[in-house]
């Protein structure tokens, strides 16, 4: 059980609450994961921005990225959430187990991102020529490894964060592996 509270509107700053307020209207609740870093006046709109920004990866590919690393990375509130996201966007829970696992059985070029993306977090970016390599064949560019690391900065501070303060899941909680 987590001693780190999940703040009400009332009790974060007057920036938080407009962000609150938009994400009660975009999401319909606010998530207890983004109501905890309203305890900042600036982490939240800072991680919102980061995280929202443009990218060369589909939604989908995010996804995938999101799930593996959340695994990897122990964290069962960001299992959980992505898992969601994942089923609205069109991955089976079969998949989503997979993609978890660090492959994709029927889909090629998504098992070279999933493997990618877990090898950029096992091995802390080293993951070497070759790697690099079967991701180019796959079909991704250099603008897609910018990317790929951006999306697993962004994950991984959500898992960090979560690991940290361990606030309740507030999502279907996701199987463990």
């Amino acid at each position: 059980m987590s001693n780190f509270n999940v703040p009400t509107r009332e009790e974060v700053s007057e920036n938080n609450q407009a962000i609150f307020d938009n994400l009660e209207k975009g999401v319909g609740f606010v998530p207890n994961i983004y109501a905890a870093m309203g305890h900042s006046k600036n982490a939240l709109g800072s991680y919102l921005q980061f995280s929202g920004a443009a990218t060369s990866l589909s939604k989908k590919e995010k996804e995938v990225v999101d799930l593996a690393v959340s695994q990897l990375n122990g964290c069962r509130y960001c299992q959980s959430a992505h898992t969601a996201g994942a089923k609205m966007n069109g991955f089976t829970d079969e998949q989503v187990i997979e993609l978890r696992k660090g492959t994709a059985s029927w889909d090629n070029k998504i098992n070279i991102l999933v493997k990618t993306a877990v090898s950029i977090t096992a091995n802390n970016g080293k993951i070497g020529t070759v790697a690099l390599e079967e991701f180019y064949a796959a079909g991704y560019t250099k603008e897609n490894v910018v990317d790929l690391v951006v999306a697993i900065g962004i994950i991984t501070i959500t898992n960090l964060f979560h690991n940290v303060t361990d606030v309740a899941i507030d999502f279907p909680v996701a199987v463990e592996l």
